[in-house]
């Protein structure tokens, strides 16, 4: 496994490869967990050659405390990659794709303007913006994103298409812990009881399943029943709790289709967000 720096030497990786060689992409911030290492197994069996990036964004973070104290570990990291096969390791600092002067980024409109978009402004600019860069530099045939940050998935799905990257943005499932929680590099913040009361959020979107299962359709009466339970766990304060149209991200005024129920809570200072898919 190469590991690179600069994205000069990451350019030249790549055009170093044989011609018909399919390249696939699985950006991560790092500290991996069994949720990237799903993303990476995944893409090395699907491709001939793999590079993970490793780069804590600091333009989709809307509190640079949250940005400070996002968990880093390189060596561990670095370590689980050898041992999962990747071919490249692309590890840039902030100067390298955000130079003295940087003042370019993309933006993609009416996706972003609910969910995460609308609790945490200028997050998805800066999602787009750095992933953009790594299409650019990288120009991998598959890109790997996990389903659990679902809106990231299908922001990065349109700006794909609308800019024309010759791209295929693959969503891969969740991965959870045994008791449901969703997998997620913030859970180490949170202490034995706060990860028990954390999983009021998967409940709550366990409950709005059943309920779209068993007939019911009117989005508000779910959301209410959704808020309710976790309402019940005062540990946990709701950010959001909403039904959504799984593909353009619309709030429907009848459940149909294909349903989206997202949701993000804090528990003490830390945000953590999941969602289920249910198809009518």
């Amino acid at each position: 496994m190469r590991e690179i720096s600069d994205i000069d030497r990451m350019r030249s990786w790549r055009d170093g490869l044989w011609a018909d060689c399919s390249v696939g992409l699985v950006p991560t911030m790092g500290h991996f967990h069994r949720g990237h290492l799903s993303l990476i197994r995944r893409a090395r069996v699907e491709n001939d050659q793999l590079a993970v990036s490793i780069f804590v964004n600091p333009i989709q973070f809307d509190q640079q405390e949250d940005y400070r104290k996002y968990p880093r570990d390189h060596q561990r990291d670095r370590q689980l990659a050898q041992r999962e096969g990747v071919n490249a390791l692309f590890t840039p600092d902030e100067a390298e794709l955000y130079p003295s002067g940087y003042s370019s980024y993309v933006e993609v409109e009416g996706l972003t303007d609910c969910l995460c978009g609308a609790a945490r402004p200028g997050h998805f600019r800066g999602v787009t913006t750095v992933v953009s860069k790594l299409f650019n530099i990288l120009r991998p045939h598959r890109a790997y994103f996990g389903k659990k940050d679902y809106q990231q998935y299908r922001v990065i799905q349109r700006m794909t298409r609308d800019l024309n990257f010759d791209t295929q943005v693959v969503g891969c499932p969740t991965v959870r812990e045994e008791n449901g929680l969703a997998m997620s590099s913030r859970n180490q913040h949170l202490t034995p009881g706060q990860r028990e009361a954390a999983l009021a959020l998967y409940r709550a979107l366990q409950r709005g399943r059943r309920m779209i299962e068993q007939g019911r359709r009117d989005p508000a009466a779910i959301e209410r029943a959704m808020r309710q339970l976790i309402d019940e766990q005062p540990q946990v304060q709701v950010d959001y709790l909403q039904v959504r149209d799984a593909v353009d991200l619309s709030h429907p005024g009848e459940v149909a289709g294909e349903a989206l129920l997202a949701g993000a809570v804090y528990v003490s200072s830390t945000r953590l967000i999941d969602n289920v898919v249910v198809k009518i």
